[in-house]
């Protein structure tokens, strides 16, 4: 079997993040298949030179807001783009590739925004999702990733107790989370480092919470459990700026 690398992103809109030395942390990383999340792009506002790599990009019908795109060297057998329900696929959310061992999907949850205004559409998305996700699983292994806007248990941010019942811990987003875990899917980094504290993908803007590590988890590949143990390793590359995201990796045996 080989390796494969896979890498996942939110870059808070690709062009800002370009002028930030997104084309240097790509080739640095080397990812066989590299996943953005929050794009914040139209077609045809943005030419990227990925040689080797084909792209395939999921664009928000609302300019300047969400999307998704993933990059990869192999060719895809398929590509979906959405979950297959109309209200969820306007926003650009999810991007599936399919490849002979496993299915390939990055995916950006929608956020239950202040005071959980958006809290029954982040519901209703996480079961719609669980259930593509499960779907896809009846067939052959799923890997998703991507920015799943919730930190699972109190250890994945650095202040649980003043957050509680904020958008990203809320009860509700941490039981579908739960949920999906229970659906048959495994988080990687989890299964690597059960206990490790301080390990965080997002830091807010505010308050020098980055200097500080104030951060949250929230950034994820999950697998299915069944391939759980041909994945070699889980990382977070915090020392990666350019976005208020850092980027999350999975190496994982390719079991076509």
């Amino acid at each position: 079997m080989s390796e494969l690398k896979l890498v996942s992103w939110n870059v808070n809109g690709i062009r800002a993040c370009v002028g930030k030395g997104f084309l240097d942390v790509f080739d640095t990383l080397g990812a066989d298949i590299f996943c953005l999340q929050e794009t914040k792009l139209q077609e045809g506002q943005l030419d990227l030179d990925l040689p080797g790599y084909a792209q395939y990009w999921s664009y928000a019908r609302r300019k300047g807001y969400s999307g998704t795109a993933v990059f990869t060297k192999a060719e895809p057998l398929d590509v979906r783009y959405g979950i297959g329900i109309p209200e969820f696929d306007t926003e650009g959310r999810a991007v599936t590739l399919e490849f002979p061992a496993f299915y390939l999907s990055t995916v950006y949850t929608p956020n239950a925004q202040e005071g959980l205004a958006r809290i029954d559409y982040r519901l209703a998305w996480e079961d719609a999702f669980r259930g593509y996700v499960s779907g896809l699983d009846k067939k052959k292994p799923v890997i998703f990733c991507g920015d799943l806007n919730v930190a699972h248990n109190e250890i994945d941010l650095k202040n649980p107790k003043s957050n509680r019942g904020n958008p990203g811990f809320s009860d509700e987003e941490r039981g579908k989370f739960r949920e999906l875990l229970a659906a048959g899917f495994t988080d990687s980094f989890r299964y690597f480092y059960p206990e490790l504290e301080g390990a965080y993908t997002w830091w807010s803007y505010r308050f020098n919470a980055r200097a500080n590590n104030a951060g949250w988890r929230i950034d994820y590949f999950l697998v299915s459990d069944r391939i759980a143990g041909n994945m070699k390793s889980a990382s977070i590359h915090s020392s990666i700026t350019g976005s208020d995201h850092c980027p999350v990796e999975l190496v994982i045996e390719d079991g076509g």
